[in-house]
């Protein structure tokens, strides 16, 4: 396989990436951008939606375009006019894929006057990105944003769908995954379960596209996933698919440090190693407030100290609760000398290589599963809604950290006591074994982006079939 080296007075690639909308889509494309234009030798350019779905994501783009200058360049994508109101009550950012899916024909200038040697395209995007790309004869990648055991889901779900209508069963079972494992109904993206879902119909018909692809990046290693990863490169999931380029944990980008560190790492550096339980369940999903009410009350009986970033909203932008009055009278009061509660935004890759953090409870939204390996913090998982309990399934299968599968997620009746969650980061916490399991993979993942390791030799063969393409920029 290629390595960084061989780009030596060779033409550089121009390689464009089309993310789609939410921060685990667009971090993924980000770090993406800035591998392949720092070690491996490509010009990259970021096809941007502006305006933005929520602000996280603006300020995101911003950070990149100034951090990644010159070796990464954004490009404006411009939408055609979309008639929302077909979808009332639409989840935003399931709104904005389809925008872009729609106005993918508008790509073929974007790719024609920018040069492009390849196009990665995000997964959301896929069926209707492969054909424009291929009418232009621009070799498409897709990345696919989540795990090899989601990528799996996706790739053998059209079967799986066609296969019921056959047989004349209603809805979606136990999906048998071949060469990996089975996923049961519960752990289904609730959306799939409605086969007029809007993400259902995405979903499938980007299921069907991918075997077009010249070849499906996803974020994640060989030895964390092997079983799914051989199985798509071996053809067992779904014949005839195109190469798998396992490059993950795809390391972080590097922003220019604050003049003054954030409240939250300052709080961080005043506690003792080890001892702080970080909570997030992500950019893209709100908590129920009786729900919100029982994890405070287990936070605080656990004993132990916590850092936890609150969110009540699906878009950043329409948060306006007071912490007091969604977490309890004198909650605030009462753990404020061993807890920092926010609703702002956090860096949390920060938060994550910090020593003082001792256990992540995580949504397992795929960008917090993989910074959680590249820093060996252990993961107590808790999936709200969406590819989160399969990707729980491989934090728990990886070693990575600890499932309660019973607790509930979006859409299930009954509430995760306080009184659980208190016992569980006890155990977790007090667990030698978890934490030893957590340091293997950390180091696991470190040996396979280091040069020479199978994230970073997969991340080259991509690049070399790019410089093979011969496709010159602009």
């Amino acid at each position: 396989m290629p390595t960084s080296g061989d780009h030596t007075g060779a033409t550089r690639p121009h390689v464009v990436l089309l993310p789609s909308a939410g921060m685990g889509h667009l971090v993924p494309f980000g770090r993406l951008a800035v591998a392949l234009s720092g070690a491996h030798g490509c010009d990259v350019s970021v096809a941007a939606v502006l305006p933005t779905v929520s602000s996280a994501e603006s300020n995101h783009l911003d950070a990149l375009f100034a951090a990644a200058s010159p070796g990464v360049r954004r490009l404006d994508f411009p939408l055609a006019p979309f008639d929302e109101s077909q979808f009332p009550n639409a989840d935003p950012f399931f709104l904005r894929f389809e925008a872009m899916r729609r106005s993918a024909p508008l790509l073929g200038p974007l790719l024609a006057g920018a040069g492009a040697s390849a196009l990665v395209t995000d997964i959301v995007l896929a069926s209707v990105v492969l054909p424009v790309a291929r009418e232009h004869g621009v070799p498409c990648y897709v990345l696919f944003t989540s795990s090899a055991a989601m990528l799996s889901l996706c790739a053998h779900f059209p079967a799986h769908v066609d296969a019921n209508a056959a047989a004349g069963r209603a809805g979606v079972g136990d999906v048998d995954l071949p060469g990996v494992y089975r996923v049961p109904k519960s752990s289904v993206p609730q959306a799939l379960h409605d086969p007029k879902h809007l993400f259902t119909q995405q979903f499938v018909a980007n299921g069907r596209g991918l075997v077009h692809a010249d070849g499906v990046l996803v974020n994640t290693f060989d030895a964390f996933e092997p079983e799914a990863i051989t199985a798509l490169r071996e053809g067992k999931v779904e014949p005839n698919f195109p190469p798998v380029f396992a490059v993950g944990p795809l390391l972080l980008v590097k922003f220019p440090p604050a003049k003054e560190p954030a409240g939250y790492m300052r709080w961080l550096d005043a506690q003792p190693a080890r001892s702080v339980v970080y909570v997030s369940f992500g950019s893209r999903k709100a908590i129920s407030p009786e729900q919100l009410r029982e994890l405070a009350a287990g936070l605080e009986a656990s004993g132990h100290r916590f850092l936890w970033v609150v969110k009540t909203t699906v878009v950043d932008r329409d948060d306006a609760a007071e912490l007091g009055d969604l977490l309890g009278d004198g909650f605030l009061e009462r753990v404020e000398e061993r807890a920092l509660v926010t609703k702002g935004w956090v860096e949390q890759e920060e938060i994550l290589q910090h020593g003082s953090v001792g256990l992540f409870i995580s949504h397992c939204g795929w960008n917090s599963v993989t910074e959680a390996t590249a820093f060996g913090v252990p993961v107590l998982a808790w999936p709200r809604f969406g590819d989160q309990r399969v990707n729980a399934a491989v934090v728990a299968r990886g070693g990575l950290g600890a499932w309660e599968e019973r607790w509930s997620w979006d859409g299930e009746e009954g509430l995760v006591s306080g009184e659980e969650v208190a016992g569980k980061i006890k155990a977790v916490m007090a667990d030698e074994t978890v934490m030893k399991k957590t340091a293997g993979v950390r180091d696991a993942a470190a040996a396979a982006t280091a040069n020479g390791g199978t994230s970073y030799r997969s991340l080259a063969e991509f690049v070399g079939r790019c410089r093979d393409a011969g496709g010159r920029h602009g």
